[in-house]
Order: C-alpha cells, then sequence, then structure tokens
C-alpha cells in the first residue's frame, strides 16, 4: 500500500519545531482498534484508542484523519477527549505537553490548530485558550478564546502564566529542577485580543 507508507513517513513533520529533533530519525508506530487506507481518496483513518510514537513524541487520540492533495501535502485532523501530546524540547530536559479537543496540521503551511480547552505547558509555563495557533514558519502562536471568525462565549480570555527563573540563594544553590529555562528563542506569543473586551 503505497499512500499508508507515505502516511508514516510524514507524521514526523506533525511535531513542533522546539521538539527533539533526534526524534525525526526515529521509527513511527502506531497503534489503534482500526486502521483504514482509501489509497483512491489519498485518505487514511485510525480510529479507537489511537497511540503515535515516535521517539519522545507521544501523542493519543479517538481518532486520526489523514488527507493528502495531489502535491503530497497532508492534512491532519485528530479529535478526542482530549487529544494529547507530549514530546521533549530539544537540547533541554523538559517537555512539552498540549492538550485540546481537536488538533488539525496542515503540513503545505505549516500550521497547528488546537480546539476547544486548548492548553501548552512546558516546564510550570502554561497557555491556555479556547483555541491557540502555531505558525511554524513564523514561529508565531496566537491564542483567543475561540477560533476566528466566531464569537467567543462570555468571560473567554486567553491566558498565559510565567513562571519566573529562581534567583539569588536558590539558583546558586543549584536547585536546576526548580528553575524555569529561558523562554525558546524565536517564539513569540501574540494573545488575541481583538474579540475581548
Amino acid at each position: 500500500m503505497r499512500f499508508p507508507l507515505l502516511l508514516l513517513a510524514a507524521l514526523a513533520a506533525t511535531a513542533p519545531a522546539w521538539a527533539e529533533k533526534a526524534d525525526r530519525e526515529k521509527e513511527i508506530v502506531i497503534n489503534a482498534d482500526r486502521f483504514t487506507a482509501d489509497d483512491a481518496n489519498r485518505v487514511s483513518v485510525f480510529e479507537g484508542d489511537v497511540v503515535i510514537t515516535q521517539g519522545t513524541m507521544r501523542m493519543t487520540a479517538n481518532k486520526v484523519t489523514v488527507r493528502e492533495d495531489p502535491q503530497r501535502h497532508k492534512f491532519y485532523v485528530a479529535v478526542g477527549n482530549p487529544v494529547t501530546f507530549r514530546e521533549k524540547r530539544d537540547n533541554v530536559d523538559e517537555y512539552v505537553e498540549g492538550y485540546a479537543q481537536r488538533a488539525e496540521f496542515d503540513d503545505l503551511n505549516n500550521l497547528l490548530h488546537l480546539y476547544d480547552k486548548a492548553r501548552v505547558k512546558s516546564n510550570q509555563n502554561e497557555i491556555t485558550g479556547d483555541y491557540i495557533s502555531y505558525d511554524m514558519n513564523k514561529e508565531l502562536a496566537q491564542v483567543s478564546g475561540a477560533p476566528p471568525g466566531k464569537t467567543p462565549p462570555p468571560n473567554a480570555r486567553a491566558k498565559v502564566v510565567i513562571i519566573p527563573p529562581k534567583k539569588g540563594a536558590d539558583a546558586k544553590a543549584g536547585d536546576a529542577k526548580a528553575a524555569t529555562p529561558p523562554a525558546q528563542p524565536g517564539i513569540r506569543l501574540k494573545p488575541d485580543t481583538s474579540s475581548n473586551p
């Protein structure tokens, strides 16, 4: 089957830019209750307790659908209660974790979208909102209380929690686990305040 093999090779592209680079060289393992490959329409569907692993990356979902266009660009949709992902950051002993009811990845434009009760956490720093998008080409994150074009529910807000690094005696004592490493260079966070009062 030609398309499922292309799918497996492309799944590595779904991880964000901050992830462990060595993971891209490791095998991809997908476990699910059911797998359907529609080669004629270039669609693959994994259903039922889907678990995808590659190196330090682990993603879970109830269902993952992958569509491929004629130019072999792929569009991934994962739904779950919730969809989860976890992966080690590159060159740091720290993991990035994410949660959402729905996750979409467009490998043509390198865009990741997390919908409904979305949360991304690294160490003790956390971003939450009903919608989180990450443009990997621009290294730009946007967080809002609702996806673009939708009216946010009352009191919907983007929330960012940043724990500053420890200073003074704690830092000098070598309490490296309690200290938060500096933010990843190049990532800019832009809360969407256009729909919030």
